[in-house]
């Protein structure tokens, strides 16, 4: 007889189906935090990147958000599971996923700078943790968790309101919420370590790059592996997971 999976085992199933490509851009931005800290040529790299953040302002954010979070997965998609060939799909996503991760990454953006404010913009233990734990903790159970599923189901369901009815009862928590909040932690918890051990104007192009690093590495093992699935119904479920 089949046994319906708990929350807690279906955040396990995906934190241990995730744990390669997340170690994979664990270690790759651990290796950006030591050369910004120890070579010459990347601390000056970092620091045109970080003018460029602060010259920027809100424009650079919501650019590098869209770009990160919705062109490069699109267009990932559309060379290597599409043999090249865009279609009304690409648009129809795009028309989706533009103004949600230009909403996403202007959010962080101003937690990042809040946080900063709170706590200061010094790399120690205490500062570092503090910041993993309101990031983690709070913005992420409270708000981007929820926010991440919630628009992903209404966009699948055809834009209905029964995601967001959905949206405020223990059970759709439960059964939706803990399994993305635990799949998320072991992913960017050590990521938020490493993010939050960088200046402030280098944080967000660094949480870009991350991004962008882990939607392209999920949509290319869900469509490897998922056969017939429609494109976007694996990036859909990719992105949902993500900070």
């Amino acid at each position: 007889m089949h046994r319906t999976r708990s929350p807690l085992t279906l955040g396990w199933e995906a934190a241990r189906a995730n744990a390669l490509p997340a170690l994979i851009i664990q270690a790759l931005m651990l290796m950006l935090l030591l050369s910004f800290y120890i070579s010459h040529t990347a601390f000056a790299l970092f620091s045109q990147l970080a003018e460029l953040k602060r010259t920027g302002g809100i424009l650079f954010v919501i650019v590098a958000s869209i770009t990160a979070g919705a062109l490069i997965p699109e267009l990932f998609l559309i060379l290597f599971f599409q043999r090249g060939r865009p279609t009304r799909r690409n648009l129809r996503n795009l028309l989706f996923t533009v103004p949600v991760w230009g909403l996403d990454g202007t959010l962080v953006d101003l937690l990042y700078r809040n946080q900063a404010a709170w706590f200061g913009d010094v790399a120690t233990v205490p500062v570092v943790a503090a910041k993993i734990c309101v990031d983690q903790f709070g913005y992420n159970p409270l708000f981007a968790a929820p926010f991440g599923v919630l628009t992903y189901e209404w966009k699948n369901s055809g834009i209905s309101m029964q995601p967001i009815r959905d949206l405020f009862t223990w059970k759709h928590y439960r059964d939706k919420i803990i399994p993305t909040l635990l799949a998320t932690w072991a992913v960017w918890i050590p990521l938020m370590a490493i993010i939050y051990s960088l200046p402030l104007a280098l944080q967000f192009p660094l949480f870009g790059l991350a991004l962008t690093f882990w939607v392209l590495l999920l949509t290319y093992m869900t469509n490897r592996f998922a056969g017939q699935i429609e494109a976007d119904a694996p990036l859909a479920l990719a992105t949902a997971e993500v900070k």
